[in-house]
């Protein structure tokens, strides 16, 4: 077999990834140090990974605070990772200290989703796979599940999604699913927060032709799942929640984006409320990359508070 040119490069979407004559595909910008499932000796919060489907390589990284009451009932958060649908996973170092130390400071239990990834995997592969996750989650209802600290511990009328940049547009997607369906018995999706959500506009732009690669079945201007606001945001007024937070970066080239679909969702006659926040002076997903920064404090108070309204 001619291998002389297999370390050709026949696509090439830098910052994310690249793919070889040879089928390799090459993650060029990604937290490759990987976290194993551990207990904090610091704050006591445990982690443990399960897998929810063996045929999709489906899994989820589970977290749980420090427990000194056995009938305690959490607050519970779905969390998904960003990375253009194509980099990062639950558990990189990022994500890891990131959900473990929000875990820690809102006193929730967590579940953070591995979705199978682009470009090996086109989307809608990663909300397909978000969706059965948090379908997995909903058959622990009744105490039934096969995760113990579900059973225990979650507490199903307090669920709330949170996603960074990819996904936060999964996020958002899911609470539009959750809205318009009946999946979800004995679940309710109190609030969704949105980090520096990826949205795209109504025209070609520099993200255009990694998502046009990833996401080759759907013209994305006019798919309500990559853009939202667009075509008068229809599907918004369908969130299957009563409250949303977005946060927005003053230097996130993604910024006007989240303005754009804070000012649709208000437009659409959604009943819930909503609420945007924008850091000054940074840039996408500054608050994983700085996590100890005066900022990115602001920001997970701004969470936790969120989460713990009226508790």
């Amino acid at each position: 077999m001619d291998s002389s040119n297999s370390n050709e490069i026949v696509h090439d979407f830098p910052p994310f990834f690249r793919i070889y004559k040879n089928g390799k595909v090459e993650r060029i910008t990604a937290d490759t140090e990987t976290v194993p499932p551990s207990i904090d000796p610091l704050t006591g919060v445990q982690t443990k990974d399960t897998v929810v489907s063996q045929e999709n390589s489906l899994s989820v990284r589970l977290f749980i605070p420090k427990i000194t009451d056995p009938t305690q009932k959490l607050p519970l958060l779905i969390y998904i990772h960003g990375g253009a649908f194509c980099i990062e996973s639950p558990f990189s170092s990022l994500y890891h200290n990131y959900l473990a130390d929000l875990v820690h400071n809102a006193n929730v239990i967590a579940v953070s989703v591995q979705y199978r990834r682009a470009p090996e995997h086109p989307l809608p592969a990663a909300y397909d796979d978000s969706w059965a996750a948090i379908q997995w989650v909903a058959s622990h209802v009744n105490g039934e599940g096969s995760e113990s600290w579900l059973n225990g511990h979650a507490d199903f009328d307090r669920t709330f999604l949170a996603g960074d940049s990819a996904g936060a547009n999964i996020a958002h997607n899911m609470v539009v699913r959750a809205g318009t369906t009946n999946g979800l018995n004995g679940v309710k999706i109190v609030g969704v927060v949105l980090v520096h959500p990826f949205f795209c506009n109504n025209e070609p732009d520099t993200f255009s032709p990694v998502i046009e690669f990833i996401f080759p079945s759907v013209r994305i201007y006019d798919d309500p799942r990559i853009n939202p606001a667009g075509a008068g945001g229809a599907e918004l007024a369908s969130l299957g929640c009563a409250r949303v937070l977005i946060f927005v970066a003053g230097k996130d080239r993604l910024r006007d984006r989240g303005v754009r679909y804070y000012e649709a969702l208000k437009r659409s006659g959604w009943g819930g409320l909503v609420e945007i926040v924008e850091t000054e002076g940074e840039d996408h997903v500054f608050h994983l990359l700085n996590p100890n920064c005066a900022k990115a404090r602001v920001m997970m108070e701004k969470v936790v508070s969120f989460i713990n309204h009226g508790r």
